[in-house]
């Protein structure tokens, strides 16, 4: 190579280099005058305002500059309580503008702005504020792998349709950001804009998809210097009432409680639960549960979606676990029986402290205490009536310390702690994490070691640990994995985890076009191979090849198709439900295609046919999810839903008895139907619909007895009836008012009913028939919460 050229490849490397490196820098200035939050921007002190302009597009085509006609001007100011955002969106179309009305955190078919803003500019967390072309606000704390719709902050937006395109109006309050308290802020800070009805996304700093990574590639906010920021103390008291009725009883109840969230500095708050009231969560999806494990559920309770994800680093925190079932049932007597078994316990308080320091720490701190729970148990000789401690007064502790470094990493520590009363069972649980990326956000490497301890009859401990490597950037990317976790590593107590006892490696490589082709805006292909071998025994537990295809088309419609192969046969060491045991599974193939029509058009739909084919004489999965939706107008849409899938010759355990393990060969069918629905008022007042019908069941035609081999042999002695029909209703009907900032009216009503038998019913009808004769609960409730501002009152008295 030449002087010259060696010279030229320099200057090339060098420059490459660089523009990933620079950022674009905005300044903002302080301002004294009042901005009204209109959606016209007519304030002269706007005009005197740095300009955020010359927008990129983020996909599909990612590095295409805006066109002119689509140009996007975006300008900010300050003063002591907030930053005020105007941004110009020009469109040479405005009537082809899409801005469809939903309920907040909801996206539907509407164009969007929104500034993303992290106030420590460590690459690490943003705080997401996103405004439709119809008004509707949505937020939330984005962390590189994953977006938090549930974190709902204060803040105040309005639009404009223009004969241009739109303009946006936003007063941020510093309370809905955290930020260090030095005297001069420089602030990480990006602006998006999404044309929807050509699904492209445009960014002010150019985020460039090669690199993994999207927080760090933000730009600088200067100029924010000496503000001398409100007290950050709220209060939201909220009333309920309900009416509730069933076959057996009626009766009304009345609830008051009260939310506080203050702010000990700009960078940390508190969050507390003086009286609780979660009767308008979601209900949950109640289905016919055949596995080994438990069900997990969603979290639908605000105190334990809002802002926790601190919390949630390390896996080790299922909320569910806090006010969830009892841990133990009741001994009794042959002339006893349990007439009352509450399935939940109730949350008596709950209180959670978090933020960050100008140094990169993260601290969070979470407690909650549950009521002692107890089951009511009546003899039948002499009628009395007794009770038993089902769950203690209960105690739970997580402590959360995570330090950020170099804009892209971090280590972190985590522990949590469950402390009963009375001589039950406790537990603690300590993870080490750690996650570190190079500073071009190449290449990652990230692992952990946990310790859990159990403190019961018999005390014992375990741990976990993995190490992972992985390219995050370019068009060819992998990762290489390896975990181990011990038979006694148990978190259950304020976690959540089923499999134990084994070790196992695993490997994904996948390639993506970065910019479109003349066939696929998007397309991915990924390649992964697991291996997973029980501690024990070295038998193998999983052992898998996939290949996963993701594309969208020029016309934006989606598809993806998998392929799984099972070439060994793997061993189940949890369906035999006694230790030491385990069940032979047959090699499998599986695989599913699924396809999306382009959301934007006013009908549009979606299905995945899927099956399972066992190496096993006539056992076979397959299914079906279609689903239709159309959108009648910007106000008014309504979707469905169908699950189907068939089972059959499928193997499970049944029963346990002096003979051994029993298992059935059997047909199983499961059917779940959701229909949703929404009317929007405004942007402000909604009509919500859900609602679900499943039905499950299992019809045995053959018992088994699992032999110590891990096979099942025919067993022609055991006779009883183990079939399982299960049937599951839920509607909900709401209708919800933000008639002020934080501040709501909605009014709920509601009816559930459950029926499970032993009798196999197949026809559908029948089935839908059966689960409204059953106790069919109705529940009316109306709910109000209201958001109060220290400084507002303040200033009034």
């Amino acid at each position: 190579m030449s002087k010259l050229h060696f010279t030229v490849l320099i200057i090339l490397i060098f420059y490459s280099f660089n523009s990933y490196g620079q950022k674009k820098i905005l300044l903002t200035k302080s301002i004294s005058e009042n901005i009204t939050i209109d959606g016209k921007i007519n304030e002269e002190i706007w005009k005197t305002s740095s300009v955020a302009t010359d927008f990129v597009m983020f996909e599909p085509d990612n590095g295409k500059p805006i066109s002119t006609a689509k140009k996007t001007d975006v300008r900010i100011l300050y003063d002591n309580n907030a930053i005020y955002i105007a941004a110009t969106l020009y469109d040479d179309e405005p009537n082809k503008i899409k801005r469809e009305i939903t309920k907040r955190d909801v996206f539907g078919v509407s164009d969007n702005f929104s500034v993303n803003i992290n106030g420590f500019n460590d690459g690490q967390q943003d705080f997401r504020f996103f405004v439709s072309s119809a008004g509707v606000q949505a937020d939330c704390l984005a962390i590189e792998e994953s977006e938090d719709f549930t974190w709902d902050a204060i803040w105040y937006s309005k639009t404009t349709i223009t004969d241009y395109g739109w303009t946006v109006e936003m007063k941020i309050p510093y309370a809905a950001l955290r930020f260090s308290n030095i005297k001069k802020q420089t602030w990480g800070l990006n602006f998006m804009r999404e044309i929807k009805r050509d699904n492209q996304k445009y960014t002010w700093n150019r985020v460039d998809t090669k690199i993994g990574a999207v927080i760090p590639q933000a730009g600088i906010l200067q100029g924010i210097e000496n503000i001398k920021t409100p007290t950050r103390l709220f209060f939201i008291p909220y009333s309920s009432a309900y009416y509730q009725e069933n076959d057996i009883a009626s009766g009304t109840t009345f609830k008051a409680g009260l939310d506080i969230k203050y702010g000990i500095n700009d960078s940390f708050t508190l969050d507390a639960i003086v009286v609780p009231d979660f009767g308008q969560t979601k209900f949950d999806n109640a289905i016919l549960n055949l596995e080994p494990f438990e069900q997990k559920l969603d979290e639908n309770r605000p105190f334990f979606t809002e802002g926790t994800d601190l919390f949630n680093k390390g896996g080790l925190f299922y909320s569910r676990r806090i006010g969830g079932s009892p841990i133990t049932e009741p001994v009794i007597e042959a002339n006893e029986e349990i007439t009352n078994y509450p399935n939940t316990v109730n949350l008596l308080n709950a209180v959670k402290v978090s933020g960050r320091t100008e140094k990169g720490l993260g601290i969070g701190f979470l407690n909650a205490v549950t009521k002692k729970t107890y089951a009511t148990i009546h003899n039948t000789d002499t009628n009395e009536t007794r009770k038993e401690v089902i769950e203690p007064l209960t105690n739970y502790n997580i402590l959360v310390l995570d330090q950020r470094f170099n804009q892209n990493s971090s280590v972190s520590f985590v522990n949590t702690n469950t402390t009963r009363n009375s001589g039950f069972r406790d537990a603690n649980v300590s993870a080490l994490l750690f996650d570190l990326n190079t500073k071009s956000n190449t290449y990652n490497l990230y692992g952990d070691f946990k310790y859990s301890a159990i403190n019961t009859v018999q005390d014992y401990d375990g741990f976990k640990t993995s190490l992972n490597f992985a390219k995050t950037s370019g068009r060819y990317r992998y990762l290489l994995s390896g975990k181990y976790i011990s038979k006694d590593y148990d978190i259950n107590d304020l976690g959540i985890i089923f499999y134990t006892n084994y070790h196992n490696a695993f490997a994904n490589v996948s390639y993506r076009i970065l910019n479109p082709t003349k066939t696929f805006n998007t397309f991915k292909v990924e390649q992964e191979l697991n291996l997973e071998l029980q501690n024990t025994t070295g038998k193998l537990q999983e052992g898998w090849y996939k290949t996963v295809i993701k594309a969208t088309s020029k016309k934006n419609d989606y598809f993806e198709f998998a392929l799984i192969i099972n070439p060994f046969e793997t061993f189940d060491f949890y369906e035999p439900r006694a230790n030491g045991r385990y069940l032979q599974i047959p090699k499998r193939i599986a695989s599913y295609f699924g396809t999306e029509f382009n959301s934007n058009n006013a009908f549009t739909f979606d299905f995945t046919p899927s099956f399972t084919l066992y190496d096993q004489e006539g056992r076979i999965t397959y299914g079906l999810a279609v689903g239709p939706k159309y959108r009648f107008n910007d106000k008014f849409s309504l979707s469905y839903i169908l699950d189907y899938t068939r089972k059959t010759n499928d193997r499970g355990w049944v029963d346990q008895d002096n003979t051994g393990i029993i298992f059935a060969e059997r047909n199983r069918e499961i059917v779940q139907n959701d229909v949703t629905g929404k009317y929007a008022i405004n942007n402000k007042m909604t009509l919500n619909l859900t609602a679900r019908y499943y039905w499950s069941y299992s019809q045995n035609h053959q018992f088994l007895t699992l032999e110590d081999n891990g096979y099942l042999v025919q067993n022609n002695a055991y006779s009883l009836n183990k079939n399982r029909n299960f049937n599951s209703w839920n509607f909900d009907l709401s209708y919800s008012w933000w008639f002020a900032p934080g501040s709501e009216i909605s009014i709920l009503y509601r009816n559930y009913a459950l029926e499970s038998t032993r009798t196999v019913q197949k026809d559908l009808s029948t089935n839908f028939k059966n689960v409204f004769d059953s106790n069919l609960t109705t529940i009316f409730s109306i709910s109000l919460r209201y958001f109060i501002d220290y400084n507002v009152v303040k200033s009034k008295f």
